[in-house]
Order: structure tokens, then C-alpha cells, then sequence
């Protein structure tokens, strides 16, 4: 059985993160990923560790397995001219190319859009920067952190109390991969109907501020800056966590009903029909006086005693799990969440299509495993080719 991309070929001339997500992402779903790596070196995520997995030259971090399975790696070194020959060539023959240079970083190598799309006019060229292809600071380098900073997530990640905090992982880089994803997926299906590639131009600035969703509308609404709520929720009140006897839980009432339930559920029944409280809105306005009492009927019970009460009462809720416990419950384990290719950890695609199987995957390359392999069967060269480039530097 075929995946959903079978046939589509992508060029990955992307590292680290944003870039990669986004080539596993249409790897995932069945296209060619040749990914292309610096000789010697690879990847930069290759050397992100601890952890690592295997020992010695052999060992690779997991922050790389993380983003590059389903790809081929092939190297080479961009810098000499042969090898930019090479990867002109291999553009002829893909759909699409990824990158994430600086802006203007692969002109030098002739190996920018407008050299590849001269050769290839049905090319997608996908460009990731931190500010995007114009602009004051399109010629800034960009990094999820700095980008958390300056789209404002920092200022409404934390406590009210404390500091700006990051998120715990680099969020921003992860929904701009799957931004990318989505737009050359957009791509591909409007060049069905006009026999043309285009480019695109992604920014991490522009997907972070995108990604505030309700936040971002609730300054634009009413003028004022979201500040940090800690874990309660800025526009949905009781949506949080709540110590219990013995532990913590998340109670995520969604709607006036829900919340009717669970102020009976813990003895406060009366609040639902209270103006203060009845609605949603009021709700927010009123959380100061509606929290405490909810909090101290909730240290009444054990975790285990208020999940069935939950439970039979059709509140939503749910644990706060380290990542062990996460991969331990009862529905990880059901989805396969957790699965080894070829004795390697991965967290399976989340991608799941009725008519493309998940149980084709390969595991995330060794550093130019491929490169042979892709240079033969590509571009017609004999293994004496590729071992007088490899003497020459150009292939590792």
C-alpha cells in the first residue's frame, strides 16, 4: 500500500530543528527525504547530547533521532564546486528543496531559489529564517528562544508572580515545521493545476506571533497586554490544576454545564446558580472568589478518589504525568505512541491516514549512509566516481 506521498522527492538542505520536523513530517507521510550533511560533521542536533544512543564515534543525541526519520543522508561538502554540481542536480530531479540559510546564505553556492528554480521550474523551494525574506531584521539569525522573547510568549509563560519563562520545549521551531509542512503540502497541490513551483517564505517571528492565538486577539480586542496566569487560564475559569489530598489534578471545565457538575460534585452547588459565577464570562471576571473555595474542597480527597468522581460525573480532567508516566498510560500504549525502528527509540507520527500504513517507517540515518546509494541511483554514478570524489573532499 501506497503513503499519501509516494513519488513526491524532497531536498533537504535543512539542520537542527524547524527544518527537519518539517521534511519527518512529509517523510511521515511517504515522500523521499534526501537529506543533505556537511561531511564529517552532519547535522548540528547529531551532537546535542546527553543523552545519547550507542557509544564512542558511533554515538548520536536524541535530540537528533527526534526529527529525522524516514530520510536518506547524503554527504556533502556545499562549500566546493563539485559538490554544489551535485546538488543542483539532484534539485532537476525533486518536487521540493528545504532550507533554513540566512537570507541569501546559498547564493554563494549558486544554490539559491532563483539558480534551482532556473533549472527546475516546477520546483517548491521552502526558505525558514527567523524574520522571514524581507524586512529590518531579515538579515537577523533566529532562534526559538530569542523568538519566545520577542513574540511575547515569555510574558505570558510563568507565574504571575515570577519571572518570564520559556516553554519546555522549542515550540516555536516545531510550529514552524509544521507551518512548512502545511504550505508545501499547499504547494504541491496548486501545482497540479498550474504545472509551476513557487517559493516559500517561512519566519519563526511570524509563526510564533500566529501561534498566540486567543492571546494575541484578547490585546487586540481590548488594547491591554495579556500577563502571566500561572497554569489557570486567561479566558476559561476553573481550568487548572488543583491539589488534592494527596496530589495534583487538572480540572478543565469547558463549558457552564461542566461547571454546574462540578460545583455539585464538590459541594458547592449553589455557584452555578449564583450571577457571580453562572456564566463563563462572569466567571473569569470573578475568579478571586470562586477559586479559593473550589481549591479547599478539592484537598478533601485523594487524586484517586476525586478521578472516579470525576469520572462519573462527566467533568473533564486529567493527571499531570512526568514523560515516563505519559508514555505509560493506558492510551500511549493502545496508540503505540512509543515504538522502536531498527532499535531505535521514536515517538510515532501523530499522522494517522486510513489508506497510509505507519508500519513502513525507517529509522533516522547514520551520518551519509546513503550517499552512494542516492548518487548512483540519481545521477548515474559509478562507485569509482563517488570514491574519486570522496579522495577529492567533496563526499564524506
Amino acid at each position: 500500500m501506497e503513503k499519501a506521498l509516494s513519488g513526491v522527492r524532497v531536498l533537504d538542505l535543512s539542520r537542527v530543528l524547524a527544518g527537519p520536523w518539517a521534511t519527518q513530517m512529509l517523510g511521515d507521510l511517504g515522500a523521499e527525504i534526501i537529506k543533505i550533511e556537511k561531511p564529517g560533521v552532519g547535522d548540528d542536533t547529531r551532537g546535542w547530547g546527553p543523552p545519547w544512543l550507542g557509544e564512542g564515534d558511533d554515538r548520536t543525541a536524541g535530540y537528533y533521532l527526534a526529527a529525522n526519520r524516514n530520510k536518506k543522508s547524503v554527504a556533502i561538502d556545499i562549500a566546493q564546486p563539485e559538490g554544489q554540481r551535485l546538488i543542483r542536480e539532484l534539485a532537476t530531479k525533486s518536487d521540493i528543496v528545504v532550507e533554513n540559510f540566512k537570507r541569501g546564505g546559498l547564493t554563494k553556492y549558486g544554490l539559491d531559489r532563483d539558480s534551482l528554480t532556473a533549472l527546475n521550474p516546477r520546483l517548491i523551494c521552502c526558505s525558514i529564517t527567523g524574520f522571514g525574506q524581507d524586512g529590518p531584521d531579515a538579515d537577523k539569525p533566529g532562534y526559538d528562544l530569542m523568538i519566545q522573547a520577542m513574540s511575547g510568549f515569555m510574558s505570558i509563560t510563568g507565574n504571575a508572580d515570577g519571572p518570564p519563562r520559556r516553554m519546555g520545549v522549542a515550540m516555536v521551531d516545531l510550529t514552524t515545521g509544521m507551518n512548512a509542512a502545511a504550505a508545501i503540502l499547499a504547494a504541491l497541490y496548486q501545482r497540479e493545476r498550474t504545472g509551476k513551483g513557487q517559493h516559500i517564505d517561512m519566519a519563526l517571528f511570524d509563526v510564533a506571533l500566529s501561534s498566540l492565538g486567543n492571546q494575541a486577539l484578547n490585546y487586540l480586542v481590548s488594547g491591554e497586554a495579556p500577563g502571566r496566569t500561572g497554569n489557570a487560564h486567561p479566558n476559561v475559569v476553573p481550568y487548572q490544576p488543583f491539589e488534592t489530598a494527596d496530589g495534583w489534578l487538572i480540572v478543565a471545565v469547558g463549558n457552564d454545564g461542566q461547571f454546574a457538575r462540578f460545583a455539585e460534585l464538590v459541594g458547592h452547588g449553589e455557584m452555578a446558580q449564583d450571577e457571580r459565577y453562572r456564566t463563563n464570562g462572569a466567571r473569569v471576571e470573578n475568579r478571586d472568589t470562586l477559586i479559593p473555595p473550589l481549591a479547599e474542597a478539592m484537598q478533601t480527597r485523594s487524586s484517586a478518589e476525586w478521578t472516579a468522581a470525576l469520572i462519573d460525573a462527566n467533568v473533564p480532567y486529567g493527571p499531570i504525568n512526568t514523560i515516563e508516566q505519559a508514555f505509560a498510560e493506558p492510551q500511549a500504549q493502545h496508540r503505540g505512541l512509543g515504538q522502536q525502528i531498527d532499535g531505535i527509540p521514536q515517538v510515532a507520527s501523530p499522522l494517522r491516514l486510513s489508506a497510509s500504513p505507519q508500519d513502513s517507517n525507517t529509522a533516522p540515518p547514520a551520518l551519509g549512509q546513503d550517499t552512494d546509494t542516492v548518487l548512483t541511483d540519481q545521477l548515474g554514478l559509478t562507485t569509482e566516481e563517488c570514491e574519486a570524489l570522496r579522495r577529492e573532499g567533496v563526499l564524506g
